[in-house]
C-alpha cells in the first residue's frame, strides 16, 4: 500500500480520483446488491469500470484517509495518508456515529485538504 509520497508519483491515479464518490454510492454503483441498477442511474456501464475514492475508517490510529479502488469484482486499499486528527474526527462526527459503522465518506474540509496536498 502506498503512502503520500508514492501516491504523488502516480499522476494516472491522481487524475482518476473521484472526490465525490462515497462508500454508499460505490456499493450502489458496483455491487449487485446495490440499488443503482434498479434506478438506471449510477450503475456500472462497462466491464472493468472502477472508481478511486477516499474513505475515513473511524478505528484508525493515527487518523488516515484511505484511497480505495472499487470495481464490480471487489475493492482494494491503494494508499493511506495521515490526516489531521481534528479533521478526521469532524468528518466522523458529521457522518453521524452509528453503532457498528466505521467507514465514512470524506467531508468538504477533507476534500479541500486533499486537493491542496495532492494537487488535484
Amino acid at each position: 500500500m502506498w503512502g503520500l509520497d508514492e501516491l504523488k508519483t502516480h499522476k494516472e491515479i491522481l487524475d482518476e480520483i473521484d472526490l465525490d464518490m462515497t462508500p454508499e454510492k460505490a456499493v450502489e454503483t458496483y455491487l449487485e446488491w446495490g440499488t443503482g441498477w434498479s434506478r438506471k442511474e449510477d450503475c456500472k456501464r462497462w466491464p472493468g469500470q472502477e472508481s478511486l475514492y477516499f474513505v475515513v475508517y473511524a478505528w484508525e490510529d493515527p487518523p488516515c484517509v484511505t484511497l480505495i479502488r472499487q470495481g464490480s469484482q471487489g475493492s482494494m486499499e491503494v494508499a493511506k495518508i495521515h490526516a489531521p486528527p481534528k479533521m478526521v474526527q469532524d468528518c466522523i462526527d458529521a457522518g453521524g456515529k452509528k453503532p457498528g459503522v466505521g467507514v465514512y465518506a470524506i467531508n468538504e474540509p477533507l476534500k479541500m485538504w486533499l486537493r491542496r496536498l495532492l494537487g488535484i
